[in-house]
């Protein structure tokens, strides 16, 4: 909105009922969408092609360009996510490699000492 425009309460109101109108027939249409493809789940494409049924043609560029800004953001979060799994993977192994050295490192003082005993007995 452009700037010191004020926007009163009742026309919030009409403003938010008419959007939760507008969601509800694109979710009404898109379901149709899923069910001619013997789907439960709605996906993208079928709230795109809701969009162009419902002759809401001039979105769907838009909305294409703003899933692909999506899919692109969640594909470097999950990439992000495996490094640092990876990362972290690579840390423990190496944690464990030097508590197993470290018990190996005891266990060879134990003999040595084991040795020394029984040369002194």
């Amino acid at each position: 909105l452009p700037d010191g425009v004020n926007i009163s309460k009742e026309a919030r109101s009409a403003i938010s009922r008419a959007a939760s109108v507008f969601v509800l027939y694109a979710t009404s249409c898109a379901n149709n969408f899923a069910m001619k493809g013997k789907r439960k789940t709605l996906n993208a494409s079928d709230v795109l092609s809701a969009m162009e049924e419902m002759e809401f043609q001039r979105f769907v560029a838009p909305l294409k360009e703003s899933l692909e800004v999506y899919r692109r953001e969640q594909k470097g979060k999950k990439e992000a996510r495996k490094d640092k799994d990876k990362k972290t993977d690579s840390e423990e192994q190496d944690k464990s490699r030097e508590e197993e050295n470290d018990d190996d490192d005891e266990r060879m003082e134990e003999e040595e000492q084991n040795d020394e005993e029984e040369v002194d007995n």
